[in-house]
This record gives C-alpha cells, structure tokens and sequence, in this order.
C-alpha cells in the first residue's frame, strides 16, 4: 500500500512534468481515495476504462490521455461529467502524464516501442530538445520495408500502414508514438530510411512517395500501449502495490 501523495511525487520525480510545455495538466486530475493499493494503467481515461478499474478494485488509474486538454469545453457535462462522476463516486484517483509519457528515456511510450521493435536508440528526433518525444535509431541489420511491416504487425498485433516511398532497405529508423505524423519532416531532416508513427494524414501519403521514404502509421492507440505499462510496473515493483493493464480496443 501507498498513500496517494507519496505516489504522485514518485511519479513527478520520475517523469519531470514541469518541463514540458504540453498541452494538458500532467499528474493527479482527479482526486480519490488517500490509499493506493492496486493501480490500473490504459491508454485513454475512457468510461470504460473506468468501469474495468472500477470491477477489478482499483483504487487508482493511470492514463496517457487524461482530461482537461487545451481549448476543450471546460463544462463538466455530457460525456465528461458521466466519466468524473464514476471516478468520484467509486473514489479512484486517476492520474495523467502526455508529453512526460512519451518523453521519458526508459520507461516512456517511445523508449518502449523501440523496445518492442528491436531498435537501437541514437538520439532525439527533435533538433536541440535534450526532452524529444521522438528519437531516430538504428536496426541491428538491413531490412525490406514490407518484412518490417510485418515485424510491426506482429510485435504490436495490428496491420500497419505501409507507404513505399522507395524500395531501399531500412537502417536508420525515426519514430514518435501517437498522432505525430507531422514529424515526417523532422524524421527527413534525420535522414532515415523510415519514419513509424501512429496516425496518417492525406499529405503524409504524398510526402513520403515524394521523398522517397518508408513511413508506418502502426496506431495511435497501438504505439501507446506501452508506456503506461512500464510505468506500472515500476510503481508496482517500487511501491509493493498491485497492478494490472487494461486494453480497450481502439482500432485508431
């Protein structure tokens, strides 16, 4: 067991969130019970995510994507009143970290897939950001770009989307988890072979065909899995608490 304070200032400790400019508040967003002994991690602080921690006992829940972002509706009604108000009536903390999630060299969402995919970490994908949220990299041998593809689908379960801007092997490899897909560009500037990200927009497709790059939109929801888990784990390892990942199924 954990008190929730000791909890939230290991987790500011670790993931630093005074650093980023982000675009919605890192940490505790809603406040629940004072103990903490079994957390449950997923991606997005959806109602069923909260329904699922609320079954399974947890007194806390720790997201990627939490609530209050930037320019949304301030009103608590609708859909965001219904989802507080589970969390407050079953009194579970949830806890969200963005931009620190993805940023965080060990444990982040980043850091993870690079893990997952077999990549050797270089650096940072954005130029003169000792915190990027992407990194540019190096796999241990050559590769065709349709046998990473297929990499990718098994080391994630979920088909990416492959666009051949050339038939060259792959090397050096940028990527940045979520919806990045604007740092294409960044991932040219780097120089790679292959640029792997969550989502793709109509122009990516033109970009990479013109620019004669790989890229892979692996999943938004797919290339973010990983992190929450890591952390949890480590909360989990350090703090002598329970828990336990749950997957809501997001095909974007």
């Amino acid at each position: 067991m954990v008190q929730r304070a000791e909890l939230e200032g290991e987790l500011r400790r670790l993931l630093e969130p005074e650093q980023f400019k982000d675009y919605c508040p890192n940490g505790l967003q809603v406040e629940g019970r004072d103990e903490i002994e079994k957390i449950v991690t997923g991606v997005t602080a959806c109602r069923d995510l909260i329904l699922a921690a609320r079954e399974k006992g947890a007194d806390a829940i720790l997201v990627h994507h939490g609530y209050f972002w930037r320019n949304e509706n301030p009103c608590l009604t609708g859909m965001k009143y219904e989802r507080i108000r589970l969390l407050m009536e079953s009194q579970i903390n949830l806890f969200a970290y963005h931009l620190p999630l993805d940023a965080h060299p060990e444990l982040g969402n980043n850091a993870q897939l690079a893990k997952r995919l077999g990549v050797q970490v270089e650096g940072g994908l954005e130029p003169r950001n000792e915190r990027s949220v992407g990194n540019v990299g190096r796999l241990a041998s050559p590769i065709k770009g349709q046998d990473f593809a297929r990499i990718i689908e098994q080391r994630l379960k979920r088909k990416p989307l492959h666009i051949a801007g050339t038939d060259k092997l792959i090397r050096r490899v940028a990527w940045c988890t979520g919806g990045a897909q604007n740092y294409i560009d960044l991932a040219l500037d780097a120089g790679v072979d292959a640029f792997i990200t969550g989502e793709a927009s109509e122009q990516t497709v033109h970009i990479a065909r013109e620019a004669g790059i790989h890229f892979f939109a692996a999943g938004h929801h797919a290339t973010e899995r990983y992190g929450v888990q890591a952390i949890g784990n480590y909360l989990a390892e350090k703090f002598h608490i329970r828990h336990e990942y749950i997957d809501i199924p997001n095909p974007v």
